[in-house]
């Protein structure tokens, strides 16, 4: 059995695959590297602080070099990494337990 610290490494070499220069690259098709990226991206994102969707736009494109941040910030949401009001006036990052 993989001891936490042992873990925390294995997520954080998975997660470099996918970087260039501390920026995703690319985002992975399996399910479960996708999650670690997507925590990664979201952990540039403050808990607490409310973003309007031009700020949450340029968070991810401050952290990505392939010019897509629709398909990052849809992502974020679907996974429940950022959340949203219906109206996307007001995005923000909760607080993880």
């Amino acid at each position: 059995m993989m001891s936490t610290i042992e873990n925390s490494d294995r997520i954080d070499e998975i997660v470099l695959r996918f970087l260039e220069k501390g920026k995703i690259r690319q985002l992975p098709i399996k399910t479960t590297y996708k999650r670690y990226v997507l925590e990664y991206l979201a952990s540039k994102f403050e808990t607490g602080k409310d973003y309007t969707e031009v700020e949450v736009n340029s968070v991810i494109d401050e952290w990505h070099t392939f010019g897509d941040y629709f398909i990052l910030r849809r992502e974020l949401i679907d996974v429940g990494l950022l959340k949203r009001l219906p109206n996307g006036s007001k995005y923000w990052r909760e607080r993880l337990e």
